[in-house]
Parts: C-alpha cells; structure tokens; sequence
C-alpha cells in the first residue's frame, strides 16, 4: 500500500551535463518498498484528501534498509526535470507517494541485468543488498555516454568485492580511451558471448526507451520467450 509523505531535500549532487542526484528526508520514516521499485515525486504542495499534484516517476536508488534518506537520480530531459533543476535547493519541500512498481529482480535463478544511464537506478537497491552467500549467478553490463557518467560505479564495485557471484561490465560511448570501458553501447551480440548458457538467463532491462526496444527485440530474436525478458522503460 502506498503512502504519502513530505520530504525535505537535504543534498543535491550535481554530476555535470544536467545528470542530478537528490537526497529526500521523509518527515516520517518511508514505508518499506522492495528493490527496483519506485516512487512518485511531486514539487507542487498537496493537501491530504486533495488531489496528487503533477509528478513524476523516479526509481528509488537507495538501499531499501535506508528508509530515512531517499536517493533518486535524473537528468534533464523534459519540463517537469527541467522544473526541477531549476527550482530545488537544500531545505526545498516536496511530497512523495510510494512504493510502486513490480520490477523486482527474481531471486531464485541467474540473472542480467543491462542499465543505460539512470536507468541502474532500478537495479542501485538490489546491488546494495547483495550478500556473500548470494546463491546465484548476476551479470551487470553498465552504460553511459562518457565514462563519469557511471555515477554508481563505487556502489557497484563495492557489491561485486563484497558478492563473488557478482560479475560487472562497463560501457561508453565516448572518452573511453585509456579507461576499462568497452567502447559504445550494450548490445546482444557482446552479451551473449560473455555470458555462459545466456538463454538460461533472464534479462533485466532499464533504461532509455530507445535502448529497451533495441535490445528487447535482439533478445527475443534469439529465442528467449517474452516473459525471460523484464523491461523498466523510462525517459
């Protein structure tokens, strides 16, 4: 069941070319949500009983175990991004309601998941929580435009020292000279030859829209039936 709840950001990373990270304190604590859901974010005051003002979806980037302090991450990309680049600051009011969303990683078999962007955002809670004793094998291939644009690179690293079932490749589409990126975007073909027995796998797929139609369809291509192939769209 979700809940609504008035925020205050306490912390606003900037990580250049319009990509943000915003910490919200929940007045009271945020109710427990699983990894890869997400919450919706208004700017606008809402009145309890009234109607949700204009939000917008964000994945919850924050461990789950970390319900005084929420993380999400955006870049600017539309009106309501924009809105939001220009108006929040240290100690700025906002509400959220949440938990929603069903794009939850199936812990009961090997999985890979490939996030463009902000997209790992909807894997960061999952990657988090990972233990040790993980019974199970998990591939991250991790894309951006540049190198610096991996801003949960140190989350992920930490996840695969910490987890030996943890297996993490990086992609960039440019200045990835001299880095151990492999150079421009995830695709199938590369995938499929890094991964032993890739059709026993199911696929997690977060990202932009372009990227989720381009390897959703090259997934399905190679046999894997619809429901092996888990797609969280965004934009």
């Amino acid at each position: 069941m979700q809940k609504i709840i008035r925020c205050k950001v306490t912390e606003i990373q900037d990580h250049g070319e319009q990509l943000y990270s915003i910490f919200l304190k929940p007045e009271s604590p945020a109710p427990p949500f699983l990894p890869g859901q997400y919450l919706s974010l208004a700017l606008d005051e809402y009145s309890p009983g009234g109607a949700w003002p204009e939000s917008r979806a964000f994945s919850i980037a924050s461990a789950t175990a970390e319900r005084r302090l929420l993380r999400i991450t955006y870049a600017v990309k539309g009106r309501f991004s924009a809105r939001m680049e220009a108006g929040l600051r240290l100690g700025s009011p906002v509400w959220v309601k949440m938990p929603f969303g069903e794009f939850t990683i199936n812990p009961n078999r090997d999985a890979c998941m490939l996030a463009g962007g902000t997209g790992v955002t909807a894997f960061t809670a999952f990657l988090a929580g990972l233990s040790a004793t993980y019974p199970h094998h998990i591939h991250l291939f991790y894309g951006a435009r540049r190198p610096g644009q991996l801003i949960y690179r140190p989350l992920v690293e930490v996840a695969a020292q910490r987890c030996p079932g943890l297996q993490v490749r990086y992609y960039a589409e440019q200045d990835f000279e001299g880095t151990d990126c492999q150079p421009g975007r995830i695709e199938v073909e590369t995938v499929f030859r890094s991964i032993p027995e890739p059709l026993s796998l199911a696929y997690y797929l977060a990202g932009p829209p372009e990227m989720i139609q381009t390897l959703t369809v090259a997934l399905t291509r190679r046999g894997l039936p619809t429901g092996q192939v888990i797609a969280e769209a965004w934009e």
